[in-house]
């Protein structure tokens, strides 16, 4: 066996006993967990509720934040888990996973929209009502279910009689008032707390979770592992939090700031091709365009919109380049307009708000234009090659002009020669200034002569006074 061979046995070797080794900490911790878990129960008797809270939107993060409540709940075979609603609502397919944790739980769910001044609105409607037990605080509100940004008349029907006849379904399975349902889904009424139980639309009022545990004490509520009678007061509450991960996601789950970091972040990159070498501006636009690939992951992202922002930049690149008189920006104004309207998915509620796309389109609109302005001007000026530009400079003799040598300036060496015919010599270590450009050859005169001619000069015309 060869000495690599052997090196890559004993690494594999050992990366295996490491894995051993997590898994029976792994194993370890969470037997640990669960004995403490037990033995915690056993020195209190008191019944345990874990709880979970969706605040906020309703995004991936609280779905996952959800669903991981549900495991633990299980795991420690809680008595239940409550979950508290505060939310103006959010994306469809996130409450659609919370709903399907929810109704999949062995353990007793409760949903309360609370305290005071919460509401359940929109996909949140949704999440009480396809609870198996929903209850509202005083001076809460629920419902405006209808779904949002459907563009056409054809799909708004489709949509709306989907979920119309979805929250119907969930409001049947718990004897609500499917009827009210559906007409928050259709026509987006809303209820407050005593209408809604006056509607049956939820199961009780509580003004605080003391007081919804005595209120459910003795009652019967079913469960996906069957019926399950509720004794919660005097419960010990859990509360499930989202990780740091969840909550940077969480946070970052915003329509507008999506928008502002993809465009802000291309706009960096872009910045970057025109001036490269400066490194900050397409550092800081590849993070800002990342960071926006992450917040997309948890939004209902249309490709479409994009796609029509990147051509946008890409057409007043273009404008820049050639200087096509802002005809390119001015389409590139159009395309970035309905790439911001078109960003996100027409079946979801989020869009990026009108007066902040319109704010940065004029704001793209007057940098662009005083660019491409600024690209025409200099297309206009006079080229000046390298070589002209040497006209008038002075240049040392770094071989002897006799009658061609060599000058170096500005690090470069020329062939040269001196003006005259025949050119006088010119030795190596004097200074010349050079006066026009033959060909591959530059005419030079020494400084010593120039001095000499405008004393002349000076000296004639004092003659003539």
């Amino acid at each position: 066996m060869s000495p690599a061979t052997k090196m890559t046995v004993r690494r594999v070797g050992s990366f295996a006993i490491l894995v051993l080794a997590a898994g029976a900490l792994g194993l370890g911790a969470t037997g640990t967990t669960t004995a403490g878990a037990t033995a915690s129960r056993a020195k209190d008797a008191r019944p345990v509720v874990y709880q979970v809270s969706i605040t906020g939107g309703v995004d991936p993060a609280t779905a996952r934040l959800v669903e991981r409540g549900v495991r633990q709940a299980q795991n420690a075979k809680a008595d239940a888990l409550l979950v508290r609603v505060d939310t103006p609502g959010g994306l469809i397919s996130s409450m659609e996973d919370i709903v399907k944790a929810i109704q999949g739980s062995s353990v007793p769910a409760v949903c309360w929209v609370g305290p005071r001044g919460s509401i359940a609105g929109s996909a949140a409607t949704f999440i009480v009502i396809g609870c198996p037990v929903a209850a509202m605080a005083p001076s809460t509100s629920i419902g405006a279910a209808h779904p949002v940004g459907v563009s056409g008349a054809t799909e708004i029907t489709k949509v709306t009689n989907f979920y119309a006849g979805y929250i119907r379904s969930l409001a049947e399975s718990y004897g609500r008032n499917a009827k009210w349902a559906e007409n928050a889904v259709r026509h987006s009424v809303s209820a407050s707390a005593k209408e809604a139980l006056r509607l049956h639309v939820v199961d009780l009022i509580a003004p605080s979770t003391p007081a919804l545990f005595r209120a459910l004490d003795g009652r019967q509520v079913g469960t996906a592992a069957g019926s399950s009678t509720l004794h919660l007061v005097g419960a010990r509450v859990n509360e499930v939090h989202l990780t740091s991960g969840e909550e940077i996601v969480h946070w970052l789950s915003d329509a507008d700031l999506a928008f502002l970091l993809f465009v802000f972040g291309i706009g960096g990159i872009v910045f970057e091709i025109f001036h490269p070498g400066l490194n900050v501006p397409g550092l800081v636009g590849i993070v800002l365009v990342i960071l926006s690939f992450v917040v997309f992951d948890s939004l209902p992202i249309n490709v479409a919109g994009a796609i029509l922002l990147v051509l946008a930049f890409v057409l007043f690149v273009i404008d820049i380049k050639v200087a096509a008189h802002g005809l390119p920006t001015i389409g590139g104004i159009v395309l970035f307009i309905l790439g911001g309207l078109l960003l996100y998915d027409p079946s979801s509620s989020d869009e990026v708000s009108r007066p902040l796309l319109i704010s940065i389109g004029v704001l793209f609109a007057a940098f662009f234009f005083v660019v491409v302005r600024a690209a025409m001007r200099a297309r206009r000026a006079p080229v000046v090659s390298g070589v002209e530009r040497l006209i008038g400079q002075r240049a040392t003799v770094v071989d002897d002009l006799d009658p061609v040598g060599r000058v170096r300036i500005e690090g470069e060496t020329w062939t040269a020669r001196a003006v005259g015919e025949p050119p006088a010599p010119v030795p190596a270590g004097a200074t010349v200034e050079i006066r026009e450009r033959q060909g591959f050859t530059l005419i030079v005169e020494p400084i010593d002569q120039l001095e000499l001619g405008l004393t002349d000069s000076s000296i004639n015309s004092e003659a003539r006074r």
